[in-house]
């Protein structure tokens, strides 16, 4: 048996090592984007994800990137306040707005994916080529599989509020 499928501590749930992956693995992505060209890791993710398709509306990249439509609204805030990406009304509806990179913004794309994209080669440079080949595999089935799942859980809509300590009385 895995202890993937059997989990008996906390360090053998999938969603905790990944989470763990992506903290430790990702920590040199962090470290390049805030260092050296002074944007967040999120400010990376949509960067990259509009150099791939200019003209989304901040709630279509939102859910594309599977973010908080808050957040990714603060995001695309900082990065038009740092030249990297316009906000173009729409015609006929100028409360929608369609996201594009500045020519800046794409500069900073063409620059930083190589490095991400080496980060990514030296995490994977333990894999063998098949291994490589059937993890991508096995990801796009643990995808599928929660997509198909998403809502069908039968568990209570997320509350934040409900986690917090109470207020203290003044």
């Amino acid at each position: 048996m895995s202890r993937l499928t059997q989990p008996a501590t906390m360090d053998d749930l999938l969603l905790f090592r990944l989470s763990r992956l992506l903290a430790t693995g990702g920590a040199p992505v962090i470290r390049l984007c805030e260092g050296r060209y002074g944007i967040t890791r999120r400010e990376w993710r949509l960067l990259a994800m509009l150099a791939q398709q200019d003209g989304l509306l901040s709630s279509e990249l939102a859910q594309r990137m599977q973010l908080d439509r808050s957040r990714t609204s603060r995001a695309i805030t900082s990065l038009v306040a740092k030249k990297l990406l316009l906000r173009t009304p729409r015609p006929g509806d100028r409360r929608q707005a369609t996201l594009v990179l500045t020519s800046a913004g794409r500069t900073l794309v063409e620059e930083l994916f190589p490095q991400v994209q080496a980060i990514n080669e030296r995490l994977l440079s333990v894999l063998a080529p098949s291994d490589a080949q059937q993890l991508d595999l096995l990801l796009d089935a643990l995808q599928r599989s929660v997509d198909q799942a998403d809502g069908q859980g039968g568990l209570p809509k997320a509350n934040r509020r409900l986690g917090r300590r109470p207020a203290r009385a003044a």
